[in-house]
């Protein structure tokens, strides 16, 4: 097993190179020990507590590993409750409808078809990360020495599909208008839920990249412009309302609007603050801080309390449940709501976005116009060997900012900004810069490029 594989919130690497099946039924073994372990003597008297769900992604060795690392757990003595082929946020809602422990979603998320890894989830679909818990799996999985433990937990299938979708409607609150939405479902696991769950609503869906066979047609990250190009094109040559491109689990996307242009994802949580704070004013929304200014002035403007949060899931996570925050947003693509668990979702945003486009009688584009009044750069990474190192030289030259230091530097001035981060898993810089010009933007962009070397 290599230890590379054990990232800041998951574990991802390449089958057959990486890790292998032995590897997972130790990953199983060890996740099943640890998350066991959280529990109180009250929760471990409680027999849906003992027992941890286990999902999958399409990926053509998804069902394999997934049968390791389930009978790796059932040797700890856990009981397992299988749920199959699913979408990452069907897993948070499992955990929590069904009531165990934890659970455990085997997906390489958008990685290239070769990867895979887990996605682990503790109490009430808590995410497990390197603080909380990965490490420790970690260190029991790569102690463990053999893989013949006898496997004396319970295991029994579950389809949770129908249950899953009444769960993703109720949030439907307007009914939908004569739409047209062009999907890229990106050959991943959105294939599978936009059919089940919007396949009743009076929709038309032009639907791309839904099925699937092993491969991806492009990469399923929509987060790179290029795999935006195939739901653009439908767009503008279907008359589409507004396109949407997910991730390979589903749990993250990407919108264009009727125009083709694409939707930075601030500006959609931007576009979702007045929807959520008409609602229930004076509440929180947690946004990370390489959003656009606009985002927290939406916030205030609509009588919301702005929560600033480094970038990352498990943050934000943690963010929304310690404020009990209504909603969030996070510019890689993921959306939280706490009427979801505290958890993301790209199945709810969908729904959320439906509601506010058949409410209004604007098209998106009009209705996103008065968010457009910054500039930015988008994020640029940077091939740094010495990351912390330049983050303290930033820090020192631009001193006279207002800054602070909650994830790499954030550097505000009246009139420009920026945020340089360290990766968690490369030895790369990623840079945002925002300005309330493009002159203004294309000057200091390019100064900061100067400083931090060839983008890559």
């Amino acid at each position: 097993m290599d230890p590379a594989i054990f990232k800041a919130y998951d574990i991802r690497g390449i089958y057959e190179g990486q890790f292998n099946k032995e590897d997972a039924w130790k990953i199983g073994y060890a996740s099943a020990q640890f998350l066991r372990s959280m529990l109180s003597g009250y929760e471990r008297g409680q027999s849906a507590k003992r027992s941890l769900c286990v999902g999958r992604d399409m990926r053509t060795h998804s069902k394999e590993i997934a049968g390791s690392l389930i009978e790796g757990i059932r040797a700890v003595g856990a009981n397992v409750i299988d749920v199959g082929m699913i979408d990452t946020p069907q897993m948070y809602f499992a955990i929590n409808h069904l009531g165990t422990c934890g659970g455990i979603q085997v997906t390489a998320s958008h990685n290239p078809a070769q990867y895979n890894g887990f996605k682990i989830s503790g109490l009430e679909a808590k995410p497990i990360g390197g603080e909380t818990g990965l490490d420790n799996i970690k260190h029991i999985a790569s102690a463990l020495l053999h893989t013949k433990g006898k496997a004396t937990g319970s295991l029994r299938e579950l389809d949770l599909w129908e249950d899953y979708k009444g769960h993703v409607l109720q949030f439907l609150k307007v009914k939908p208008k004569d739409l047209k939405v062009a999907i890229d479902a990106s050959n991943g696991m959105a294939g599978k839920a936009v059919p089940v769950i919007l396949g009743d609503l009076p929709i038309e869906i032009v639907p791309l990249n839904f099925e699937h066979k092993g491969k991806f047609k492009h990469s399923p990250n929509p987060l790179i412009e290029e795999n935006l190009s195939e739901v653009k094109k439908a767009v503008k040559s279907k008359g589409c309302d507004f396109g949407v491109c997910f991730d390979g689990d589903a749990d993250r996307l990407m919108m264009v609007d009727e125009k083709a242009e694409t939707i930075s994802c601030d500006l959609i949580t931007a576009l979702m603050v007045p929807y959520f704070l008409e609602k229930e004013p004076n509440s929180t929304v947690v946004y990370d801080l390489r959003s656009s200014w606009v985002l927290v002035e939406e916030i205030i403007k609509n009588g919301g309390i702005p929560r600033r949060e480094r970038v990352g899931h498990a943050f934000m996570k943690k963010a929304l449940r310690d404020s009990h925050a209504i909603f969030g947003g996070e510019l890689s693509g993921h959306f939280y709501y706490r009427d979801n668990y505290w958890a993301d979702s790209g199945m709810i945003t969908m729904i959320h976005i439906l509601n506010i486009v058949s409410a209004a009688n604007e098209p998106l584009s009009k209705l996103l116009k008065p968010l457009r009044r910054y500039y930015n750069s988008g994020e640029v990474n940077f091939d740094v060997k010495d990351k912390e190192g330049k983050i303290k030289e930033l820090t020192k030259k631009y001193k006279d900012a207002d800054i602070d230091n909650l994830d790499g530097v954030t550097v505000r001035y009246k009139d420009w900004w920026f945020n340089c981060r360290p990766s968690n898993t490369e030895p790369l810089l990623r840079l945002n810069v925002e300005a309330k010009g493009k002159e203004l933007l294309d000057e200091k962009f390019n100064q900061l490029k100067e400083e931090l070397s060839k983008p890559v």
